[in-house]
């Protein structure tokens, strides 16, 4: 089975999430291909479809993948099929007129399948088919590890609290400046830490070393760092957005706010601090079938099935 991703490179690569998924596929035996599309904003990204066009003639695939709904927009209309959409959360929840042109697209190029990470996601998209799949966890990656020897390898301080804002703190919707206002509740010796300039390897450690996971964002799809956070078994605290709630209820040492007041989120903070130890996090997980070898097969299970078709 070969297939050509198609999805943003304007860092020279893709993005961490979509790599992961695509290392992962290699692994399960499908030959994956990258179309990396380098333009910013729509207008760049029309720049593109006749280079994909080109590529597309000039290469043999079973299945074209694309990631995000603008890729999905340049793949369509260059004209590459049989095309799997994947969207990830700001292509429907961040304007309304992105709901409208993901729909607009898939029912004039007849997108063969959309895959979308929540249900709230395929509430606020309303197009068929789509087929609710979170991204899944690398377990062999994402593991509980010793706290201190992690805080080592950081440089992080004793006798410091450890908060880790799992999001790079320049993307608005993450809402850095909420998570600052719950942290500032907890009094001083508190130490914040934000994913900017982390390779994607590396956010492990940062998981394992940090007392507390803090997310505070105004959207999401399926959040990955969550259900890394939980693999790690860590205790989290999270704005009730995507599929978060779904993930953490019924955890203990795990909390979803019902507002985005910071007095709410800074109380279930204090409590996921007093927790003071692992969570079980891992084994929900597993029991939710977010591992990469659960969520793969159904992946490969949609490839499969628009080939035959």
């Amino acid at each position: 089975m070969k297939v050509l991703f198609v999805a943003s490179g304007n860092q020279g690569k893709a993005s961490p999430v979509v790599k992961a998924q695509g290392d992962a596929l290699v692994k399960a035996g499908v030959d994956v291909d990258y179309f990396l599309i380098k333009g910013k904003g729509f207008k760049g990204y029309l720049k593109q479809v006749l280079p994909l066009r080109k590529y597309w003639k000039a290469h043999h695939y079973d299945v074209v993948h694309a990631h995000y709904s603008l890729s999905a927009y340049v793949a369509s209309l260059a004209g590459v099929k049989p095309l799997v959409v994947s969207l990830m959360g700001s292509d429907v929840k961040a304007t309304g007129w992105h709901s409208r042109a993901v729909r607009l697209f898939s029912n004039l190029f007849r997108w063969r399948d959309v895959i979308v990470k929540s249900k709230d996601m395929a509430d606020a998209v309303r197009i068929s088919p789509v087929q609710i799949i979170p991204n899944g966890v690398d377990m062999d990656l994402f593991v509980p590890m010793d706290q201190n020897m992690c805080r080592q390898k950081l440089g992080w301080k004793d006798g410091e609290i450890h908060i880790l804002f799992p999001a790079n703190p320049d993307r608005p919707e993450k809402d850095y400046a909420l998570a600052q206002q719950v942290v500032k509740q907890l009094g001083e010796n508190v130490a914040v830490h934000v994913f900017k300039n982390v390779g994607h390897d590396d956010t492990v450690y940062y998981y394992n070393a940090a007392d507390a996971v803090l997310l505070t964002s105004k959207w999401e799809g399926s959040p990955n760092v969550i259900k890394e956070a939980l693999a790690c078994c860590r205790p989290i605290v999270s704005t009730n957005v995507g599929d978060v709630k779904e993930r953490l209820t019924g955890i203990a040492g795990c909390y979803v706010a019902e507002t985005r007041e910071p007095d709410e989120l800074a109380g279930f903070l204090k409590r996921a601090l007093d927790y003071n130890g692992p969570t079980m996090g891992r084994d929900a997980i597993f029991s939710a079938g977010l591992d990469n070898g659960q969520i793969l097969k159904k992946i490969k299970d949609i490839y499969s099935k628009v080939i035959k078709s």
